[in-house]
Parts: C-alpha cells; sequence; structure tokens
C-alpha cells in the first residue's frame, strides 16, 4: 500500500516543521544504518533511554530520505528539501500508522501470544496453510511495540491471511499492539515465566496478555487451570478452544514420531506428529487445533504435518571454507526476511565479497516481473557484488540482474557446478524456500569441522549490551572486553555486533588479538592491556591503544614511538594500582609518571582506570570504596598537573551492576555481555548467550557387570544403554566431570556421564531416555545453565568458557 506525507501527518497528529513535494511512502525506516529505497521511505526518531534517533537525521537525508517524523524541533538547514513532521511521541506515531494501515484491509488474522512458541507456531501454520492463502506474518519474533507496527505495515493487497505475534514486557502494552494487529482469530500458545518480574502476579501477566484478543471471535488456548479460569468469563459470548497438555493426548511413541489422541467438537481424531519433545507437541498440537478450526479435513492435515520439521528461527553465521563466512538461513524466503538477511550479512561481511544464493520465492503475491525488480532493487541497495539465483522463476527473470550473476533451475543443478563458481573471501548468504532444501548448499560450502558446537545468540548478547547500558547514567561510555577470543565466543563477530550497536570502545589482552580485529574490519578504539615490549612496533603501526601500567611499559613505549611514523599526540591509557596489586602504577609513583608525561607531548592521556578487585562480594565493599577513594584522589592530581583531558573508568560487570555512584566517565563491560552476572543480582534479567551441544555417535547396550570406559572405574550394576558423544576433555569437558558427578541433557532428560571422560568422547547412561544415533545432547545451554555446568566441573563461568576448544566449532545466531 502506497501512503503520502499529508494523510500520515493527519493520521499521527502532527505539525509540518518544514513540506516541501516528496513522492508516495511505502517503507518506514527506524535505523540509519538499514536503509533501503530511501526515496519511497519516512524515518521516524524514535528516542529512547540509550538511542535517539534525531542524532542521525543527516545521515539518513544524505542516503537519499526525504520524508521525517521526529518529536523535537530540529536543524533544518542541511536538510533542505525533506519534508519534516512533528509528534508528541514517535512511537506512538509508528503504531497510529500501523493501526490506519491495518483497517484498509478486511483479511483474516490470527493474533498469536504467549510465553514460549509464537514464533514457531506462526511459522508452522504459515508453512500448512501456504497452498490456501497469501500469507503476511510478523518477519522473525518481531512482536514488540516496534516490532509489531512493522510487521503490520508489511500487509499488502494481494494478501489474504495474516499471522501476527504479539509480547510484552509491562503491563497496558497489550492494548496497543490489540488496536495494531485487530485480529479476529486468537492463539494463545502457553503461559510461563517470562517477564513476569513486571507483573503483580501470574495472573495479571495472564489478563494482560488475553487484551489482545479483546475483539476475536475464537481463540485457541492451553488447558492450563489458571488460565482457563480467567478465560472462561472473560470470553464468555465467544468460542473458546482448550488444546489439550501433551500428558493427557499422547498414546504413544514410535521411530521419533508421536501418536496423540484429540478430541475435536466430540468426534476423536489421531495423529502422528513428527516430534517427540514436549514444546514440538504443544506446537503442533496448536496448529492442528488452528486448522480444524479453519474446516481442514483431518486427513489433510495429517499429510501436511509431513512438512514439519525443527525450525531454526535465528539467522546462523558460520564458517566456510577458502576464507568465507556464510550467513545460514536457508529455511524460509520472502522479501521481508531477505531484507534483515541482508542486513545481517552486511553488519558482518566487512572486507569480504558479498555474495547471495537464493531460491524462487513463493506466494509473495506479486508479478513475476514485480517481485524480481523488488528483489533486484534490494540487492542493488545492500551493494551485493555476486549472485546467484536458484529456481526456474529466477531463471525466467534473469534479465532483472546483473550480467555477471549465474541461475541454475535446482539445488542439484547448482552442487554439481558450484566448483566452477571459485568462492572464496566471501560472505555468502545462503537464503531459500523448504522445498529448495538449501540446507545441502550450506554443508557443501561450510568448514568442515566434528559434531560439537558452541551456538552464540548474538540478539541475546545484544540484549546483555542493551541492558547494562540502560543502567548507565547518560554520558557514560562503554568499553567491551573480547579478549580471550571474546571469551571463548568469538572475538570478530563480538566485536562486529558491538561496533554495529555504538559501544565506545573495545579492550583485548594482547596486540595480536587486536590485530587480528582491524584485519577483520573493526574500526573502534581499541585498548591492549597487556602490550608486551616486542609488539609495540606492531601495536602502534595498527592504531591500537597500549595499556601503561608501569614506568618501564611507558618508557618502552616512548622508544616505539620515536621510530615508527604514527599521528602524535599517541593516544595511552595509564593504569593504577588501588589495591588489585596485578598491574599499574602505585599511587606513590603518580608523581614520577606526571614528570615523564610532561616531557612528552607525542603522548596523550586517552583514559586512567583502575581494576577494582572485589565488586561481586558485598562482604568487601569497604574495601572496594576505599579503592575508589584512592582512584579519585590519583585521578585529580593527574588532572590538575597534566592539564589533560581524559576519561575515567574503574567498574567491570560486577561493579556496574553494585557501584552506580562510580560510573564516572565510562565503564568496562565483559562477562555481563555474555549472559553471566557477575554479582548474581542480575542474572535473572541476563539472557544465555552460549549453548555448547554435540550428538550420539553410538548408542550400545552394556550387560551388568561389564565396565565402561578407561581404568574401569565404571561398572554396570545392571544391563544398561550407554549413548557416546563426541566430545572429551581436549574440547572443554573437563574429566571431573567422570562417573556420575556431571550430566548432560537429550530430549529434556538429564543422561549422567559414565566412566571417565577421555580426551575426545563421553559416555552417558541413556537407559531411561528415549533417543536414536544423531540426536542432539546439550552440555550446556537452555536446560543446563553456564553456571550450573561451571559448578559441576568445580570452577567459574569464566574458566570454562575461555577453555572451550577451538576444534569446537562456532556457530552464530540473530534473530
Amino acid at each position: 500500500m502506497i501512503h503520502d506525507i499529508a494523510s500520515i501527518a493527519k493520521i499521527t497528529q502532527g505539525t509540518f516543521l518544514q513540506e516541501k513535494p516528496t513522492g508516495p511512502i511505502s517503507r518506514i525506516l527506524l535505523d540509519s544504518r538499514k536503509i533501503a529505497q530511501p526515496t519511497e521511505a519516512i524515518f521516524i526518531a524514535i528516542k529512547g533511554p540509550r538511542h535517539d534517533g534525531h542524532q542521525f537525521l543527516q545521515d539518513v537525508y544524505d542516503a537519499g530520505v526525504r520524508n521525517f517524523i521526529v518529536e523535537k524541533e530540529v536543524d533544518t538547514t542541511t536538510l533542505t528539501d525533506a519534508t519534516i513532521v512533528q509528534v508528541a511521541d514517535a512511537t506512538s506515531a509508528l503504531q497510529a500508522m500501523a493501526v490506519a494501515h491495518r483497517m484498509q484491509f478486511q483479511i483474516p488474522v490470527f493474533g498469536i501470544t504467549g510465553s514460549n512458541g509464537k514464533t514457531i507456531v506462526k511459522e508452522w501454520l504459515n508453512l500448512l496453510l501456504a497452498d490456501e492463502y497469501n500469507i503476511v506474518r510478523s518477519p522473525k519474533s518481531y512482536n514488540s511495540q516496534i516490532g509489531v507496527p512493522l510487521s503490520v505495515w508489511n500487509i499488502e493487497n494481494s494478501h489474504t491471511l495474516g499471522i501476527f505475534e504479539a509480547g510484552i514486557s509491562k503491563s497496558g502494552e497489550m492494548e496497543s499492539l490489540a488496536k495494531i494487529i485487530q485480529p479476529t482469530l486468537g492463539i494463545f500458545t502457553n503461559i510461563g515465566t517470562a517477564h513476569i518480574e513486571n507483573f503483580l502476579s501470574r495472573r495479571q501477566l495472564i489478563g494482560e496478555k488475553l487484551n489482545l484478543f479483546a475483539k476475536t471471535t475464537t481463540l485457541i488456548c492451553p488447558e492450563d487451570s489458571e488460565l482457563m479460569q480467567l478465560v472462561i468469563p472473560w470470553m464468555s459470548t465467544k468460542e473458546i478452544i482448550f488444546t489439550p497438555t501433551v500428558a493427557s493426548a499422547t498414546r504413544s511413541v514410535h521411530h521419533a514420531v508421536t501418536t496423540v489422541e484429540l478430541n475435536w467438537k466430540q468426534l476423536p481424531l489421531s495423529f502422528d506428529i513428527p516430534f517427540i519433545d514436549k514444546a514440538s507437541l504443544e506446537n503442533v498440537i496448536t496448529c492442528i487445533y488452528a486448522m480444524l478450526l479453519m474446516q481442514y479435513h483431518p486427513d489433510e492435515i495429517q499429510s501436511r504435518l509431513e512438512r514439519l520439521s525443527s525450525l531454526e528461527m535465528r539467522l546462523q553465521l558460520l564458517n566456510g571454507e577458502n576464507d568465507c563466512i556464510i550467513v545460514n538461513d536457508a529455511y524460509s524466503n520472502d522479501l521481508q526476511s531477505l531484507e534483515i538477511a541482508l542486513d545481517f550479512l552486511d553488519q558482518h561481511a566487512r572486507s569480504h565479497k558479498k555474495t547471495v544464493i537464493l531460491s524462487d520465492i513463493f506466494q509473495s503475491g506479486l508479478s513475476e516481473n514485480e517481485l524480481h525488480e523488488r528483489i533486484a532493487s534490494l540487492l542493488k541497495v545492500k551493494n551485493t557484488e555476486a549472485f546467484i539465483g536458484i529456481g526456474k522463476s529466477m531463471m525466467r527473470n534473469a534479465s532483472f540482474y546483473p550480467t555477471s550473476s549465474a541461475f541454475y533451475a535446482s539445488t542439484e543443478e547448482f552442487l554439481e557446478q558450484k566448483n566452477q563458481h571459485e568462492i572464496s573471501h566471501a560472505a555468502i548468504l545462503v537464503k531459500g524456500a523448504r522445498d529448495f532444501q538449501f540446507e545441502r548448499i550450506v554443508s557443501s560450502l561450510q568448514e568442515k569441522t566434528h559434531d560439537t558446537i558452541l551456538e552464540i545468540d548474538l540478539t541475546a548478547m545484544a540484549h546483555n549490551l542493551n541492558f547494562f547500558r540502560d543502567k548507565l547514567k547518560p554520558g557514560t561510555k562503554i568499553m567491551a572486553m573480547v579478549k580471550a577470543f571474546g571469551y571463548g565466543s568469538g572475538a570478530h563477530e563480538a566485536a562486529s555486533l558491538l561496533e554495529f550497536n555504538k559501544v565506545d570502545y573495545l579492550a583485548v589482552a594482547y596486540t595480536d588479538e587486536g590485530v587480528s580485529l582491524r584485519k577483520a574490519g573493526i574500526s573502534l578504539p581499541i585498548m591492549v592491556m597487556n602490550p608486551e615490549k616486542s609488539s609495540l612496533t606492531t601495536l602502534i603501526k595498527y592504531h591500537l591503544e597500549p595499556e601503561i601500567y608501569g614506568i618501564r611499559t611507558l618508557e618502552n613505549f616512548n622508544k616505539a614511538l620515536q621510530i615508527s611514523n604514527a599521528i602524535v599526540p599517541y593516544p595511552i591509557h595509564i593504569k593504577l594500582d588501588t589495591g588489585m596489586h596485578r598491574l599499574g602504577f602505585d599511587p606513590g609513583d603518580v608523581e614520577k609518571l606526571i614528570e615523564i608525561l610532561a616531557s612528552r607531548p607525542d603522548l596523550k592521556l586517552a583514559s586512567v582506570f583502575t581494576h577494582l578487585a572485589a565488586t561481586d562480594e558485598a562482604s568487601h565493599d569497604e574495601f572496594t570504596q576505599k579503592q575508589l577513594t584512592t582512584f579519585e584522589r590519583c585521578v585529580d592530581v593527574l588532572a590538575n598537573k597534566t592539564n589533560q583531558v581524559f576519561l575515567r573508568h574503574a567498574l567491570n560487570t560486577a561493579g556496574i551492576e553494585r557501584f552506580p555512584h562510580a560510573q564516572y566517565d565510562m565503564v568496562r563491560l565483559g562477562i555481563g555481555l555474555y549472559g553471566i552476572s557477575a554479582s548474581g543480582d542480575e542474572q535473572e534479567q541476563l539472557r544465555n548467550v552460549s549453548t555448547l551441544k554435540t550428538v550420539i555417535s553410538q548408542i550400545r547396550f552394556v550387560p551388568a557387570g561389564d565396565s565402561v570406559g578407561y581404568s574401569r572405574n565404571f561398572v554396570a550394576k545392571k544391563k544398561m544403554k550407554i549413548a557416546t558423544i563426541p566430545v572429551g576433555y581436549a574440547d572443554g569437558m573437563r574429566r571431573n566431570l567422570s562417573n556420575g558427578k556431571g550430566y548432560v541433557v537429550i530430549n529434556g532428560m538429564k543422561a549422567p556421564i559414565v566412566g571417565n571422560v577421555c580426551m575426545d568422547m563421553t559416555m552417558i547412561d541413556i537407559s531411561k531416555i528415549d533417543c536414536t544415533e544423531g540426536d542432539d545432547v546439550e552440555i550446556f545451554g537452555k536446560h543446563i545453565s553456564l553456571n550450573e555446568f561451571a559448578k559441576m566441573c568445580g570452577t567459574i563461568a569464566y574458566e570454562v568458557l575461555t577453555s572451550l576448544s577451538q576444534r569446537v566449532k562456532r556457530v552464530y545466531l540473530q534473530e
């Protein structure tokens, strides 16, 4: 749908600060880093606690955008031919635009809410109903106060069904989302404890979520006693369909298929579901009832259930062969998610050549010409350098794409001729509809490693960054720690995310870590915490900034700087030892330091800092305060006698949590980024970043009396079913977890470790678990927290993460 600025100004109750002739508007932009089709876009400058879109108006204007919504008066001097509308609240304006847009369409719309399963139910319904409907749905998990209006804005005249999810984190939010989605049919997936800390009780949380369905005619929801008590009177005049629990519906499990018995309007039905885990079964049962509601025959539903498989709802970033990186989005394909994937590719491509492998897009509702014109335009705007199209529609419309592009009729044809492309040093987006089975392409491009992988959730890392940002006073900068291979998570990938999210500094332990980041295209200032004498020339060459912690270190750096061609004054960071007694100038050395600095005008104090020894221990708070007092005294002397302006910082993650008065000019965020509360006080507010998992290599039965593993330290007392998994102490699986001291999780159930952990393998007891060779095994993650695993190992989360072997494949995920 096309809108114009005059109608948008009326809808948002805005006033024109400046009005110039502009064209039709079809796109909404909120992020200055993600601009496509600028001539048809309107930029909405949303102001949040740590982000202000008004700061980027010039960047957006320079990119070609000419329509703007702002909350405050802005300088229009350099925005000469832009139309600018001022509103009271930019987020409310965005929502008002989405409400007006939604009211133009009279199509059935599913509104989905719940604590878990919203996104997977939405995606599975899309797969199950796509034959009859042209479906518009929330991209990925766009279910917030911002994500929902952006999702609804995507409805076009060609769509015949909408599926939108809605999530809330505090009271009063659902009313706004209900006005935007205007669902005609409702799905309540379940009720858990997500965000419950912002509500008085579980009962209140249920009541708030039910507001999504105020005007729906029918609601599907689980048999939950508290939920049912609220739903029945609340929707007394509407149809309510209660889905049974897995326990009450399950009949049998055989070869990873669960047979369930359901009841639909007094008619008993039986379905074979291709899953055995509780969460998947609940989600499939919800989809079955939705299809029954839409009058699908049970036999047709059964045939379509075969389409379902575990969906990776997040973008994957993988290492590829020939110095390539791969963005894996091989399970869905539509215009909205294509743009999201291209933005993610751009964020991580750095110096790599951007390459896109794309399949036909089905059920777009557009003519082939219009569809391919849009795809080609999007690829051009995102500066794609190489394109490979796969599918008959792609081949028919090759003329829309650059002449250097390549086209294949099928995935098989591409794989047969893949070697002709000589793809190297490329960032490759692989994105295709499920029918094309692009996972085979990903497998062919991927660097070959063993089956143990560490999944790093970049969305969770960004959440944790913003959680700590919200604790900071305005103007306080963040130095993010990416030393030790980004705490085992991958320094390049973490640094890319942090630079994209505009942290102020990065810190590494050694020069070679900083050089690696520079070679990966990271341009942020980087502090090197232990600049070894032999590396100082290299440090200067790559514009890294040294931590100076003693007279000898300062003298060594002076000598290296004198023989370099560096631009001066060169930034350095002075470390003071206020009680940690590891590295740093003693307070008594400050006067000598000032004398040296006075004689070296080619040195600039970028920052002065200290390291606090025990911010995570309340029993040592008096000592911590003593450190802070000493630090303040020393930096005051340095500031007064050097006449230099520099940043001051002392707080680490635990310090940010517990000593807000000592934020100074900057804080250093480390383990908190990776989902661990250093003090323990904020653990429930942080999201898990790292999941270590592997697969079952082999299953065997061990008779009573036989031993398992080296040294025969474990002997079976009865017949046991034992699985071997390809992970050992060379990967980071500690040997002290042997013989029942540790366990892993398979299909939601604990499997104790039996025998001694080997260098490359571990044996586990699966006697009570229904599983097969090739099934996933979690070592830590969702079911076993990193802290819990560290406790089993007798160590701390820091050591677990940094001890994970480089041979463990890192896979990066982003919603």
